[in-house]
């Protein structure tokens, strides 16, 4: 009789140590038994799941709901089956993350009596997460920005001197204006490299500020960038600009409108000289870009491609497949979108959809 009392009293010491474990514990915990009955749960289970005492009892099938997350059951049984713990991170219907661990609760000969399931609040961890990997993105990006940036007055330096190799004897009245061309470029390269490793120093282009921008100063320091290309290709180029201030990233903003507007003196058709249309409106909550050419044009299968990176859909035309694919990372970033429309032989239309507060 006093082995009986004393293993009673063995076994109260042990509900109540578990009683204080599961009071105290500040992670939601449940406990739920082989037929799959709510037996115990922590008192953050129910703050965090809306649990009430009285569904202890109940069958976790009926109050599935409180945990939004719809394989739950699935994954219970998995483990009560296989008497193996299974790790999942979940992400329930108000958006947040938990490490979910569903432990098998064994006695004798391995048998299941249940699984222990802990909720850990990783929310914030997967936050950090996001936000680390957007910050690589944005780093290729810069880089890919960067390397294209200098890549732009090296190509006009290019033409120049070729331009200059070109010119007669009699016609050197030119040589004076070429050669400023030649300076431009060389001041331009300086100037990548100067805000480039005086980044850390100054409020400089490559950084992500935005500011309010008016678009035709930002087209005329592309016409000036481009001044050897539109030479060379007599390229005309119209802008209608119906609404032009933007709060924008200054080096995006002229990346987008340089990319375009060169693509579309490169792609020129050789049958006519490139023209280039360029409009600007407001529509909703959106400022739209819109770039027309009459160049070659772009098959209906190609469209999507030209916008992947190091794609070239043409090997007739020197470019490294970057410029597009670096507008549809700094729109979509910035919550707009591109899109592209083109017939062979007639040209092609991208449109920029800016989704930004104008002042």
């Amino acid at each position: 009789m006093q082995d009986k009392n004393q293993q009673i009293n063995a076994l109260i010491e042990l509900n109540d140590d578990l009683e204080n474990y599961f009071r105290n514990t500040i992670i939601p915990q449940l406990f739920v038994d082989a037929n799959l009955i709510l037996r115990k749960f922590t008192p953050p289970a129910m703050k965090q799941f809306k649990l009430r005492l009285n569904d202890v009892g109940k069958s976790i099938t009926d109050i599935k709901d409180n945990f939004r997350f719809p394989s739950l059951i699935e994954n219970i049984q998995q483990v009560i089956d296989t008497h193996e713990i299974l790790e999942k991170e979940i992400q329930t219907t108000d958006r947040n993350w938990y490490q979910m661990n569903i432990i098998p609760y064994l006695i004798k000969k391995k048998k299941s009596n249940g699984v222990i399931i802990t909720f850990v609040d990783i929310s914030a961890r997967i936050r950090d997460l996001r936000e680390q990997e957007k910050l690589i993105a944005e780093h290729e990006l810069l880089l890919d920005t960067i390397s294209h940036d200098i890549k732009t007055p090296l190509t006009s330096l290019g033409l120049t001197i070729e331009m200059l190799k070109r010119i007669p004897e009699k016609g050197m009245e030119r040589f004076p204006t070429l050669l400023e061309k030649v300076e431009n470029s060389l001041v331009k390269i300086k100037d990548v490299i100067y805000e480039l490793t005086d980044s850390r120093k100054s409020d400089h282009r490559y950084q992500a500020t935005e500011e309010l921008l008016n678009f035709e100063h930002i087209l005329e320091d592309v016409r000036l960038t481009l001044a050897p290309q539109i030479f060379e290709s007599e390229a005309v180029i119209s802008c209608e600009v119906c609404h032009s201030e933007i709060l924008f990233v200054r080096r995006k903003l002229r990346s987008i409108l340089y990319n375009l507007i060169s693509n579309a003196i490169k792609y020129q058709d050789p049958n006519r000289k490139p023209k280039i249309v360029i409009e600007i409106a407001k529509e909703s909550d959106f400022i739209i870009l819109t770039v027309s050419d009459n160049g070659r044009g772009i098959a209906k299968d190609d469209i999507e491609r030209i916008f992947t990176k190091y794609e070239r859909i043409s090997n007739e035309v020197d470019g490294s497949g970057i410029g597009l694919y670096l507008v549809r990372e700094i729109i979509q970033i910035a919550g707009g979108k591109i899109t592209a429309e083109s017939e062979l032989g007639k040209g092609t239309t991208f449109k920029v959809y800016f989704k930004v507060a104008l002042v």
